[in-house]
């Protein structure tokens, strides 16, 4: 299998993918849910950073920094970072931002790396619905420092409108600032590893096809 297709099956096999009739925030009613909060153990966590590497490693992504939004983002930006090291021999820092500026101690806005000019820094995320964590974190980032964003990376890409645009997030955060957004898979992924046999759900595809007819983008 692809990394790809091994992730999809890891996704499955987590609890964080799964598929039936599901109605999400933004009302629509979709044909497959994800799930993130069901990484929950060391072993799942420590995949999850080998998958993003991968992505990483494939896609010729530089990076000096990998940044995680907090509160989610801090463990992946952590077991991303580790896996680079471990799995492609990649040695990168790491840093992620505190809610509240700290008035004590060493102080700050950011815990790990301290960012410095002409770093070049990849946001480490989830998944991405509205580009609401990007925008929090941009001018944070280019306020400690004038880094250069290469890239953020993020588990799964809906490739789907967003509510007052016929663009996708991800086609948004790049269009608003500059940031390209690549995933570790996208739906159309998904969709191919259900009819090549790699994970089930054959009895989901005509709803998601019809999901993605309705709501999709291509890029």
């Amino acid at each position: 299998m692809t990394y790809k297709e091994s992730f999809i099956k890891f996704m499955v096999d987590s609890g964080v993918l799964t598929f039936g009739e599901f109605t999400l925030k933004s009302g629509r009613k979709a044909p497959y849910f994800i799930n993130t909060g069901n990484y929950k153990t060391g072993a799942q966590l420590a995949k999850l950073g080998e998958f993003y590497a991968e992505c990483i490693n494939a896609n010729g992504i530089e990076a000096d920094v990998l940044f995680g939004p907090a509160y989610k983002g801090i463990p992946l930006s952590v077991s991303a970072c580790v896996a680079l090291f471990n799995k492609f021999g990649t040695d990168t820092s790491y840093c992620f931002d505190r809610k509240e500026v700290k008035d004590h101690g060493e102080g700050g806005m950011f815990v790990g790396k301290q960012l410095a000019d002409g770093d070049k820094v990849v946001i480490i995320e989830d998944v991405m619905t509205s580009g609401k964590a990007l925008r929090e974190v941009f001018p944070k980032l280019k306020g400690a420092a004038d880094v250069n964003i290469t890239a953020m990376v993020i588990t799964v890409d809906r490739m789907e409108k967003a509510l007052d645009s016929d663009m996708s997030a991800v086609q948004s955060a790049d269009k608003e600032f500059g940031v390209k957004v690549y995933s570790i898979v996208n739906i159309n992924d998904i969709i191919d590893a259900i009819e090549n046999g790699v994970i089930e759900g054959k009895e989901y595809l005509s709803a998601m096809k019809e999901y993605r007819a309705t709501y999709g983008v291509e890029y």
